[in-house]
């Protein structure tokens, strides 16, 4: 790795952190993971994929199917998500944000992350060069 990469990557690292000081608290017994998982969903369903599965989850964000199956039944157990058997294989669950999730995703994603892009591009205009 050349010494203009390693710089690269810890301005990325740098302005992530400082990213993260926008957002808002999240309410009690609300993992980060949750927003995140969330978030995916959305953007696989933006992507043409009708029901999204476990495994979609675990390759998106390249973690393991077994951390994401434990987090996901966290979440089904505090009502952000809902498990669907398919119809045609027991052995394949589908995943749907329920209502509940919706508004948790809405106010910690959506509308955090206009926030985000209009303060990010007001500390553009105003950084020192």
């Amino acid at each position: 790795m050349t010494e203009e990469k390693i710089k690269r990557m810890l301005d990325a690292c740098f302005l992530a952190k400082r990213i993260r000081d926008f957002l808002p608290e999240l309410p009690d017994g609300v993992k980060p993971a949750y927003i995140q998982y969330m978030d995916t969903i959305h953007k696989l369903q933006g992507n043409g994929v009708q029901r999204v599965k476990i495994s979609d989850i675990s390759d998106s964000l390249a973690i393991p199917r077994p951390g994401v199956t434990r987090t996901v039944k966290e979440m089904e157990e505090k009502c952000y998500l809902k498990k669907i058997s398919s119809d045609e294989d027991a052995r394949i669950t589908y995943i749907e944000i329920t209502v509940k999730g919706e508004e948790l995703s809405e106010k910690y994603d959506k509308n955090y992350s206009c926030l985000l892009s209009c303060n990010t591009l007001k500390a553009e205009n105003c950084r020192i060069k």
